[in-house]
């Protein structure tokens, strides 16, 4: 029997407030690696790899109420590791429904017409055209950068 491409399709797991939700407000480790493996059983491969990161559609994804239609996630190019999603409305709206859902509150961070809000440890909303970006991301230190070895002396 064959299925449709629709029937193919996985149902949005009901992790994917607790998982995601979390790590976009920052109140999670973030684990690049946990999270593209997350998306990946969840939605299928990434449907493209740009501007550092992996993107995943995520049909049917809601979170605090708002719908979700994509996931992002960094891949090992940046000095930052970072999760991202696009939210279906704006950050107005996206900044009412956290604060409604969750108590998280947003701080403007600069006075641009279009101002970058932030909240505490980190969490991010940017505007996306007519949408809103929403990200968590943290500083991936390089590792040190090891002394060359010291010549041995020769007895």
């Amino acid at each position: 029997m064959l299925l449709s491409g629709a029937a193919l399709a996985q149902a949005v797991p009901t992790t994917f407030g607790t998982v995601i939700g979390n790590g976009l407000l920052c109140r999670d480790q973030t684990a690049n690696f946990y999270y593209y493996d997350y998306l990946l059983k969840a939605f299928g491969p990434a449907y493209k790899h740009d501007g550092g990161a992996f993107w995943f559609k995520t049909e049917g994804a809601n979170l605090w109420g708002t719908p979700v239609s994509e996931v992002m996630v960094s891949d090992d190019t940046s000095t930052y590791i970072f999760v991202g999603a696009v939210a279906e409305a704006t950050p107005e709206e996206l900044e009412k429904a956290i604060i409604a859902q969750v108590g998280v509150h947003y701080a403007r961070i600069d006075t641009s017409a279009f101002p970058v809000r932030e909240a505490k440890p980190a969490s991010r909303i940017v505007y996306f055209d007519t949408k809103s970006k929403i990200y968590c991301a943290k500083y991936k230190p390089l590792p040190p950068v090891q002394p060359p070895p010291v010549r041995q002396r020769l007895k």
